[in-house]
């Protein structure tokens, strides 16, 4: 997975409407990104500038990312310098990983000065550097970098301010947009001992590891050997595939392709259709570059940013669940010896019938079972230091004891199924986690339940939490959807119209979801519930299955137990309806 220099020639297309625009915000949002915020007469639009090993990429953004409260030193800089310039170019150098925004900045002087801000997308030594050009010099001086890179960790190209800035080598490549075969047979000549797909990447410029992947699947059903070893067929095969590709890159009939794993992970991107991976990966299309990038890695960061933050509150769920499993599996077991509790009670019957037969010292005694059907003869063991009355009281005693308990587990097992269905919910939960404000939630609920020790200081008020998921079906009608137990039980129990519409995933862990009729007739469209009940199942540990059964009723008809934990509530009346989860159909009508 990256971001190679095509697909970021085709970004800086789409950011040609940023020329002329104005800087109106800097923000750092993580540690090595920043978003800028650009007004332009027509628009405005959220600049991302990523410059992490694994996620680095330049894209107009509309995901919400929360700020820190305290900006870095960095964002403070690039903001004083660039805050109310003026976007005079985006230019790219051939097909290099790097992306150069001229700006037209005022000093603390007053004078206009020319500053270039290069997102340098290179993998691992990816950066942001903010670059000056004093006084009309045609040689830039470093500002500054969101990544300090000094001689010893680089001797070939440090980058610290006051440093000049000189653009990496580059070396020569072959054009996809304007190849020749000829010169592509003897680039691949150079690289005989290498994989065809290696030898492709070092021989085009600015293609990435899976378009020459494809390249060779087609070529000749994926045998990736040797460059030299390569016929003239495949030779041939290749060539009429790079120049198809190549065709359509200069007429811009681009199919923005992303590949999703089947657990739902984005895992590559191109600029092309991928098919060499088969079955193996799902494929979803996007309009433009831009909105590939922003969608492929808000999902990625997103998934990041809250295993990250929650990893802690990830291992003490499994913990819990893994305890509380065991407990209610030793409970169950100890359930099942009682089973045979009425033994113990004939046995004492059986002693005190047979008294005149026992002698203190026995170890056992053998006589007719007269509670037995088919009769015959039972041995019953003795404890030789007991009279005989004392054996027959000890079993009455285990007998007793047997009775209590069977009442007792019968009712710990019940708690014990119903805790593990809680915090089945709240794993669950923190899985569907979309912000830190979500994960604040949760860790506050289960402190609440005493599960964890509070995280706040006295004083300290509480992380709010943010509203219900909101949803438009096709037919009008307002869905939300819980975004965690506690605000299940408000949505449900406070919240929502007696007359408004309750969904829930029958037997499966999930969100509350509400059809708010607002007065309109209590029996929404058809569709309008299937909808819902989709985005029902989405929002619970069904997601990835099918034929998923949701529960749906009137609020009226849905209480809560007293005693019962967030999140769990019991329903009468209910209808149940079977549906395929649809990712596509809850982005498109998710209103943000």
């Amino acid at each position: 997975m990256a971001l190679d220099g095509i697909f970021l020639s085709l970004v800086k297309e789409e950011l040609a409407p940023l020329v002329g625009g104005r800087v109106d915000k800097v923000y750092q949002t993580a540690r090595e990104e920043l978003v800028l915020g650009i007004r332009t007469r027509d628009s405005s639009y959220r600049l991302l500038i990523n410059s992490s090993a694994g996620t680095a990429r330049v894209h107009v953004t509309g995901e919400s990312i929360e700020n820190p409260k305290t900006p870095p030193m960095f964002c403070m800089l690039m903001r004083k310098r660039l805050g109310g310039g003026r976007i005079v170019g985006i230019r790219q150098d051939g097909a290099e990983r790097i992306l150069c925004l001229d700006i037209d900045a005022v000093n603390e002087m007053g004078d206009t000065v020319r500053l270039t801000l290069a997102a340098e997308i290179m993998g691992r030594r990816s950066n942001i550097i903010l670059i000056e050009y004093p006084d009309g010099s045609e040689t830039g001086r470093i500002v500054d970098s969101i990544k300090r890179v000094t001689p010893e960790m680089s001797s070939v190209r440090p980058v610290l301010p006051g440093m000049s800035y000189t653009l990496p080598p580059r070396g020569l490549r072959l054009s996809l947009e304007g190849f020749i075969a000829d010169e592509l047979r003897e680039h691949l000549a150079a690289f005989a001992k290498k994989r065809i797909s290696s030898a492709l990447v070092q021989s085009f410029e600015g293609i990435s590891p899976v378009f020459a992947d494809e390249a060779v699947w087609y070529m000749n059903g994926g045998e990736d050997k040797a460059a030299g070893d390569m016929t003239d067929a495949e030779f041939a095969r290749l060539t009429e595939w790079l120049n198809a590709r190549s065709e359509e890159l200069k007429a811009r009939r681009l199919a923005y392709t992303a590949l999703i794993s089947p657990e739902g992970q984005p895992k590559d991107f191109c600029f092309t259709e991928i098919k060499h991976f088969g079955s193996l990966m799902q494929t979803r299309r996007y309009e433009s570059a831009c909105e590939l990038l922003d969608d492929f890695y808000s999902r990625r960061s997103r998934d990041d940013r809250i295993r990250q933050k929650a990893a802690d509150l990830f291992a003490a769920l499994t913990s819990l669940i893994e305890r509380t499993s065991r407990r209610v599996a030793n409970q169950r077991q100890e359930l099942a010896e009682c089973a045979d509790r009425e033994q113990l009670k004939i046995r004492g019957d059986l002693i005190m019938t047979n008294l005149y037969m026992i002698q203190k010292g026995q170890t056992s005694v053998s006589c007719e079972n007269y509670y037995s059907e088919n009769g015959g003869i039972i041995d019953i063991e003795l404890d030789p230091r007991l009279t005989p009355t004392q054996n027959a009281q000890k079993y009455y005693r285990e007998y007793r004891k047997a009775d209590t308990a069977e009442k007792k587990l019968a009712g710990l097992i019940e708690e014990g199924g119903q805790e593990l269905k809680y915090l089945d919910s709240v794993l669950d939960q923190l899985t569907r986690a979309e912000t830190d404000s979500d994960i604040d939630q949760l860790r506050g609920e289960l402190a609440e339940q005493g599960y964890l020790r509070r995280r706040t200081r006295a004083g300290q008020k509480e992380a709010r939490s943010l509203p219900p998921l909101k949803f438009v079906s096709d037919d009008g009608y307002t869905i939300l959807v819980g975004r965690h137990n506690r605000q299940n039980d408000k949505l449900t129990l406070k919240d929502s119209a007696k007359q408004d519409i309750w969904l829930h995933t029958h037997d499966i862990t999930g969100s509350h979801t509400v059809i708010v009729t607002q007065g309109k007739d209590p029996n929404p469209p058809r569709n309008t519930i299937m909808q819902a009940a989709r985005l029902a199942a989405y929002h619970s540990k069904g997601r990835q299955s099918s034929k998923v059964p949701v529960d749906y009723t009137l609020i009226r008809n849905v209480k809560k137990p007293n005693g019962a934990k967030p999140g769990m509530v019991i329903f009468t009346d209910q209808r149940t309806v079977y549906v395929t989860p649809d990712e596509k159909e809850a982005e498109r009508l998710r209103v943000k």
